[in-house]
């Protein structure tokens, strides 16, 4: 019978990425779960997951840092768009649709979008 060829990279339940790796230092326990379970195949998903993860724990300890969020958020369209190699329609939607989520962030804070994005 013969054997399977391997994958490139880490195999299924190899738990190093996430004790030793690149990221392990920056994230806290939580968000290496988060992480782990947003994390399913190779290349740059995984730091589309990582920079999602990095939102979610923005939204939740410093909503205010609208600043830091349009950059976080843009970044994270431009991996998606790399990705995905999105048409300039598409490109155009994801933007709105980021730029709603972050109005309806913002406005109920008291945070002014335009400013923000103009610093």
């Amino acid at each position: 019978m013969p054997r399977e060829k391997r994958k490139m990279g880490g195999q299924p339940g190899n738990q190093n990425a996430r004790k030793h790796g690149f990221y392990s230092k920056v994230l806290d326990e939580a968000e290496q779960l988060d992480l782990e379970l947003a994390t399913g195949v190779e290349g740059i998903d995984n730091e589309i997951a990582l920079l999602r993860v990095k939102i979610k724990s923005l939204l939740e300890h410093d909503p205010e840092n609208i600043k830091l969020m349009m950059q976080a958020t843009s970044t994270l369209a431009g991996l998606v768009k790399t990705s995905y190699n999105m048409s300039k329609e598409q490109r155009k939607g994801l933007k709105e649709a980021i730029g709603n989520v972050l109005r309806d962030v913002a406005l109920p804070l008291g945070i002014g979008i335009g400013t923000a994005m103009k610093k």
